[in-house]
C-alpha cells in the first residue's frame, strides 16, 4: 500500500475517531489530514525510540507486551502531535489512550479492506 493511501486512512481514522470519541476533535476532514500528516511524522520520528527505552526501561517486559507498548506511545504521540497543530485537540491523557486504541483498530481495519481489492 502506498504511503498517500496510509496517510488517507490514517486521515480517516482521525476524522472518524473524532465522531465517536468526545474529548477528541478534529477541525473538519482537512484537520484530520494534518493532524495525521503530524502524528505518522512524529511516530516516523519519534516512535521507534520510545519503544525503545520503554522497553529498556521495563527491563525487557515492553517489548514483551509490545501491544500494551505501542498503545502507550501512540497516546503519547498523539498528545504531541495535538501540541503541535491547533487542528487537533485532545481534552486528557486518558482521552488520547482510547482514541490511540481506537485509531489503530480503525487503520488496520481500513488497510486492510484496501489490501484485500
Amino acid at each position: 500500500m502506498g504511503i498517500l493511501l496510509s496517510w488517507l486512512v490514517l486521515s480517516a481514522a482521525f476524522w472518524l475517531t473524532a465522531q465517536i470519541l468526545p474529548g477528541f476533535k478534529v477541525e473538519g476532514f482537512g484537520g484530520a489530514v494534518a493532524a495525521a500528516a503530524v502524528f505518522g511524522l512524529l511516530n516516523y520520528l519519534l516512535g521507534w525510540l520510545l519503544i525503545g527505552v520503554i522497553g529498556i526501561a521495563t527491563l525487557g517486559i515492553g517489548f514483551l507486551l509490545l501491544f500494551v507498548t505501542r498503545w502507550v506511545v501512540n497516546a503519547l504521540l498523539l498528545k504531541l502531535a495535538a501540541a503541535f497543530t491547533d487542528r487537533l485537540t485532545i481534552k486528557s491523557f486518558g482521552t488520547a489512550f482510547v482514541a490511540g486504541l481506537l485509531i489503530s483498530a480503525i487503520g488496520s481495519l481500513g488497510e486492510h479492506l484496501l489490501a484485500r481489492r
